[in-house]
């Protein structure tokens, strides 16, 4: 993996490349895309060459999807994600949480792992088993193991989440075996000052990025820029920043201005799910069209409802 800032603005915001696979750059800020088990929600394959690319072709993918099905060995015996999935010219980010169906549970996370609400039920990862896991998808990216924990836990426990954390990050980097592009998980609810904390400790650490965790479990909007630039602040500038938690347009604006590059946001899922669609006007024309009007042709010119009769 290959990361370069090519323009700032006048406040933390930035432009930049990453290249993943042979010579493919995709320009940052860039959305990854939600996916299930590796393939995108609602797209079938036959249709993935009529995505925009480069741009569409980054995946964000979460390795508990594969434990109700084939074991990490058989996954490497196949050849890793790629393989798998005949994806070649796809670049994979692996995350344990995808906001969807596997989500942090702080209260039943302990010294030994971390634990996530699954399709499976609910789970206790530790560093070794997701390594196992890791290391037979073979990713461009992947993020390290995370305590994640939201707002409102004790000041205590938020203390307890960072220094997981940060020693779990040791344990997956001593137990790589793959290489690959690791991306050093920072997490700190609500506190500023253990955001800050560690922040600065996982930018110590030989990482080839980071993964800004703990977001979209509380906060609130007016707080989080502040949390946000406490951790953009203490990294170093030319290693690319992923995020999760931030999902609509204001909240992705927000993570951009804070100076992160790359996010995986689930709300094209959730709009979709309902039955939506979005579409962006060119012409930027404004017209005064009446409810009735809306009513037939399903759209306001921003949104278009799929289960409008115009489009039986």
């Amino acid at each position: 993996m290959k990361f370069g800032v090519k323009a700032w603005s006048k406040g933390r915001a930035r432009a930049g490349v990453i290249q993943l696979i042979g010579e493919m750059e995709i320009e940052t800020p860039a959305l990854v895309l939600s996916t299930r088990k590796g393939l995108p929600f609602f797209i079938s394959p036959d249709l993935f060459p009529s995505l925009p690319s480069p741009d569409s072709h980054f995946l964000h993918v979460s390795p508990l999807h594969f434990l109700e099905g084939l074991t990490p060995k058989t996954i490497s015996n196949i050849g890793g994600l790629h393989q798998m999935l005949g994806l070649h010219e796809f670049g994979f980010a692996a995350v344990p949480r995808d906001s969807i169906v596997c989500l942090p549970d702080c209260d039943s996370a302990n010294k030994t792992g971390a634990s996530f609400e699954t399709p499976c039920g609910r789970l206790l990862i530790k560093p070794v088993e997701y390594m196992k896991m890791i290391s037979s998808m073979n990713p461009n990216l992947w993020v390290t193991l995370a305590d994640e924990v939201p707002a409102w836990v004790s000041e205590k426990r938020n203390k307890t989440s960072v220094d997981r954390t940060l020693r779990w990050l040791d344990d997956c980097i001593a137990l790589n075996s793959i290489g690959g592009a690791v991306l050093g998980a920072i997490v700190g609810g609500s506190s500023v000052e253990e955001r800050r904390r560690c922040a600065q400790e996982v930018a110590k650490r030989n990482v080839s990025g980071y993964w800004i965790g703990g977001f979209g479990l509380g906060e609130s909007m007016d707080e989080r820029s502040t949390l946000l630039n406490a951790v953009t602040d203490n990294l170093p500038e030319q290693k690319p920043r992923k995020i999760c938690g931030l999902e609509l347009p204001e909240e992705v604006l927000q993570g951009i201005a804070s100076g992160v590059d790359l996010f995986h946001s689930t709300y094209i899922y959730h709009l979709t799910n309902g039955g939506f669609a979005l579409t962006f006007p060119l012409d930027r024309t404004v017209g005064n069209v009446s409810t009735s009007q809306l009513s037939d042709i399903g759209s306001d010119g921003t949104k278009i409802n799929l289960k409008a009769t115009v489009y039986r």
